[in-house]
């Protein structure tokens, strides 16, 4: 997932290292989560599963992005991140999607 600009602060400036070593270490694929333990989705290639390009990304496992431990970090491709994501402290920060009133839904629609 990009950094959103005001986060941004909170990596730490050799980021892109720290990123590229986690890449490596998966071998620049998919590491699973624990909905998908088996993906292993090559970055650039499409998603065996959903067919869409890979772009890899690298997880916080606990959510923290000041923890920056290897332990910590796993690469994942969009469908495990995404996945990985939804839990109790994240969906209230979803604007829109299942979980977002109906009346705010129906304003959306032209």
């Amino acid at each position: 997932m990009p950094i959103k600009p005001e986060n941004r602060s909170r990596y730490p400036a050799n980021w892109r290292e720290i990123r590229q070593k986690i890449l490596i270490r998966a071998w620049n694929c998919c590491e699973g989560s624990p909905r998908f333990p088996a993906c292993r989705a090559a970055n650039g290639e499409p998603h065996p599963s959903t067919g869409s390009m890979v772009v890899l990304t690298v997880a916080h496992l606990n959510h923290q992005v000041e923890d920056n431990d290897s332990e910590n970090l796993r690469a994942l491709c969009q469908r495990c991140h995404l996945n990985h994501d939804r839990t109790a402290q994240h969906l209230p920060h979803r604007k829109y999607g299942r979980y977002h009133d109906r009346e705010h839904q129906h304003k959306l629609n032209f």
